[in-house]
């Protein structure tokens, strides 16, 4: 079973259960706020994903995620940020909730291996509600199932997100989401997993995301 099958509905799993004990705590713990960033706070902020857990998960085939995101608040509604982040997987990302994915007859003949930076604009629409739009340019790597590198790609990937800033105490946050994902662009890819990727759309519906970060 791929990683990514079973990392998805954990994370949304974790953001519910963060958000209850936070919605509980807050109640009592007057430095727990469940609006967005503060008037006159901190500017500068560093971050990631929850989904590097996915990385400690026993599996075959671990993911090797890791993020870190650097952020500059231009305004209270206004943020600009630098998110940098590699994986790999070994299946194509298209593939929606349901018995497919995951499925070995699925796989691609090898994995890939990205590496990637690119840009994120937030904006906060009411209390911690907020949209944000990304865009990632990934280095793309090529294996075989023996783990010889085939040949080097690229790929432009885009993220529409919807998620609620909740912070936590002085400088802590978290950031709970759901996003749609696209990559419109795809160059220099094998034959043999050009074919899987065909099978499927180049987008993908209901991504969940659960941020973190901390102000600097």
């Amino acid at each position: 079973m791929s990683i990514l099958s079973t990392v998805r509905p954990v994370v949304v799993v974790a953001a519910l259960l963060v958000c209850s004990f936070h919605a509980s705590t807050a109640r009592a713990d007057s430095t727990t706020v469940l609006g967005g960033p503060r008037e006159g706070g901190r500017r500068f902020y560093l971050g990631s994903s929850v989904f590097m857990l996915a990385n400690l998960v026993p599996d075959d085939h671990p993911p090797w995620f890791f993020q870190l995101n650097g952020g500059y608040r231009l305004t209270p509604k206004d943020t600009l940020s630098i998110e940098a982040m590699t994986w790999r997987y070994y299946h194509p990302l298209g593939i929606p909730y349901g018995s497919s994915m995951g499925a070995a007859e699925e796989a691609y003949p090898g994995h890939i291996r990205e590496y990637g930076a690119g840009v994120a604009y937030q904006r906060f629409l009411w209390m911690g509600l907020y949209t944000s739009l990304s865009a990632v340019p990934f280095l793309r790597q090529y294996f075989d199932t023996d783990g010889r590198k085939i040949q080097n790609g690229f790929q432009l990937f885009m993220t529409l997100r919807v998620g609620y800033h909740v912070r936590l105490f002085d400088r802590a946050f978290l950031e709970p989401s759901v996003a749609f994902t696209a990559w419109p662009i795809s160059t220099n890819v094998p034959a043999a997993f050009a074919a899987q990727d065909r099978k499927w759309p180049s987008y993908f519906l209901a991504e969940p995301g659960f941020h973190f970060g901390f102000e600097l």
